[in-house]
Formats: structure tokens, sequence, C-alpha cells
């Protein structure tokens, strides 16, 4: 099932971050519409990339383990590439579209290297714009670069402004299905990383799913729709929909509201995002809306780390790199047992508070990163 001989339309990508949940539902897509798939960077599940290699028989493969060429065995005519160096030139390929799903801070700088390369970027990692969103506007436009959103929630709203004018928006408002602790427990300090990883409505890598059970996820999104649509973080508002089928409305100043209803399958805003302005056939049960919508408001006492976004957010800056940074740390922390749930957003405060600052540039931000890792550490430990 390799790729077919590129026929005149076909579409050609490459898939940052294939191994992971966005990746692998990515190259579900690819054989759906028969993408040529030139390009694939993964991190260290070798005996998946190995079967996407087989697969696929990209032009570039990279990971992140060091002489895994025997341990990859591909076939003729692909060649692998090592470290940041080689998921960097598998984002600049010349190719119809660059999936950027490499999750968390170390996506930034593939999709980076994408976007000055003069890629379409497909982004579904949104802390890339939520720590740099006005660089990589800068970087998008002197190069030509196009960025359409793959989160369901702003391919959502991306959706909904297609065709408005800016001027005529009133707000945004990003829906959240609450997680598995929107009803209980009363006590979360004592949840476990099992039972926080059991999301109701998606299946998504650990990282995303602990921070939409935190309702941290909805805050980076919140961050980034600031920053990808351009717009005020006051004019941005999260309703808990548990239903997880309304993805995103706007409101408009003449009290109108635009709302994308779908199934909750990320397969949907990952096609729209590649073959934007199109919308070819997607082989899924048409959605019924028959039943009830709900549409709540988040309980911000409950779960602090959406409010802390926003300060964030409002706070702009390095402040979003601050946090982000915090949040990889504690998160992982909470994974492997070290803390507890409820000390996530502790962690995050804390280091929100003590984190110098400093103007938002490409060396403030790696600077600003690394010495919130380093606080989020000492924080965990404490």
């Amino acid at each position: 099932m390799g790729n077919k001989k590129p026929a005149e339309n076909e579409k050609r990508i490459a898939v940052l971050g294939s191994t992971g949940s966005i990746g692998t539902q990515v190259l579900t897509v690819a054989a759906w519409r028969g993408y040529r798939v030139v390009g694939l960077a993964a991190g260290s599940n070798l005996a998946l990339l190995r079967e996407q290699a087989a697969r696929f028989r990209p032009a570039l493969v990279s990971c992140t383990t060091t002489g895994a060429s025997p341990l990859l065995d591909l076939p003729p005519g692909t060649k692998l590439a090592c470290g940041s160096e080689g998921s960097n030139a598998v984002a600049e390929l010349e190719v119809d579209t660059v999936v950027a799903a490499i999750p968390g801070f170390a996506g930034l700088e593939p999709t980076l290297a994408a976007l000055r390369a003069g890629r379409h970027v497909a982004l579904a990692n949104k802390e890339a714009m939520v720590v740099t969103g006005p660089l990589m506007w800068a970087e998008a436009r002197a190069s030509g670069a196009r960025l359409t959103p793959v989160d369901s929630e702003h391919s959502a709203l991306f959706q909904c402004l297609n065709g408005e004018a800016k001027d005529t928006i009133a707000s945004l408002i990003l829906t959240a299905s609450g997680g598995p602790f929107r009803e209980g427990p009363e006590d979360l300090s004592q949840v476990t990383p099992q039972q926080a990883l059991k999301h109701p409505n998606w299946s998504m890598g650990p990282k995303v799913t602990i921070d939409s059970a935190t309702l941290f996820n909805k805050g980076l999104e919140v961050l980034e729709a600031h920053f990808l649509f351009e717009l005020p973080l006051h004019a941005i508002e999260v309703l808990i929909h548990p239903q997880s089928l309304i993805h995103g409305l706007v409101r408009f100043q003449d009290g109108s509201i635009k709302a994308q209803i779908a199934l909750p399958d990320m397969r949907l805003p990952i096609q729209y995002a590649i073959e934007y302005p199109s919308r070819p056939p997607i082989p899924l049960t048409p959605l019924s809306l028959r039943g009830t919508l709900e549409l709540l408001a988040p309980d911000l006492e409950r779960f602090p780390s959406l409010a802390l976004a926003f300060r964030a957010g409002e706070e702009g800056g390095l402040a979003p790199t601050v946090l982000n940074a915090a949040d990889e740390i504690a998160v992982q922390a909470f994974l492997d047992g070290r803390i507890r749930f409820t000390d996530i957003p502790r962690v995050l405060t804390s280091t929100l508070n003590a984190a110098p600052r400093g103007e938002l540039s490409w060396e403030g931000i790696m600077a600003a990163n690394l010495t919130a890792r380093r606080l989020a550490h000492e924080f965990c430990q404490g």
C-alpha cells in the first residue's frame, strides 16, 4: 500500500509528529485522499515509524533516536535524518502542505522552519502560536507562507469566519467538554493519572488529555485564538459543551451567531485544513442532529488553570511562554506520580509569579522557556 505515482492534482504532504495521535490520523486522511506523503518526522516510536515508512514510502523520514537506521530498515529511496536538523529538513521539503503536529515546545522550531520556507502549514501544534504568535505571523507574511488551523475549535472558528468582515465580529466562543471531572469527584486532589486520562469524548495524547482534564488545554486554545485570529483577549469566550458536537461559535455585532457542528473526530478538521477551501466527501457516518446540546459556564474555581491562561494572555510578552513551559513540566510530574492533580495549577501560578519577564523575541522566548522549566521543576520537588 505504498504511494502510487503522483497524479497531476495529487497533494504532496509532510507530517511533523507522524507517530503521535494527530499524525496517525493525518495519515489515515492521506490514505483516504490519495496524498503523496513525501516526509515523516517522528520521535522515538521507531516501530510505528518503520510501518509508516513501509506503507507510504516517503523521500525522507526523521526521528529523535540517533543511530536508528538499522532499526528502521527503510525502503529503497527513503533517506533518514536524525534530531532537530532532521525534523527541520522534513519541514522544508517542497510539498503542498506541512502538517505541524509535534506537540509542545518541541514543535516550535520545525513549524518555524516550514513557515520560513514559505510552505502551507496545517497547524496542529497550538503551543507554537501561543508562545510566538506575533513572531510566527511575521515570518509567515515575510515568506508568503499560509496557515490553516487543525485544532477542532480553531477550525470551527476559521470556518465560521470565512467570508466575514473582521469589524463585524463581537466575540469568538470556544467550547470545552469539561473533561472527565466536570461532575465529580468534589475533591480532585486524590484523582489518579489513569482517571484523568479517560477523556469522555476525544482520543488524544497524554499531555493534551491531562490539559483537558484541568481545562488548561482550553486556556491554550484561548491564547491560540487570540494570536491566530488577531483579536483581543476580551473578545474570546469559553463555554462548557459536554456533547463535543458544537466546536466553535462566532457572535456578530448584529446579534447573530454562527456555529460549526460536527462529529468529535479529528480527521474532519485535519482534512479541512489540508483541502481548504474545498470540502471533499469523507467516509464517516453523518452526524444526527437529534438529542440535547448543552452550553454551560466554566467553573474557574474548580479549574483555575483556565483563568491562569487568560491572566498570561492579558500580561502578554513572555508570560504565555512561561505558562506553557510550566505546564509541560507539571503535567509530566503528575503523570509520573510526583505531584497531585490539584498541584498542577499551583505549579503554574508559582512559576508565573516567579519567572522574570522581557520583550517578546526569539532569544527571549528560548531563555524564558528554560528558566520557567527550571522553576517549575523546583516547585514540583517542593
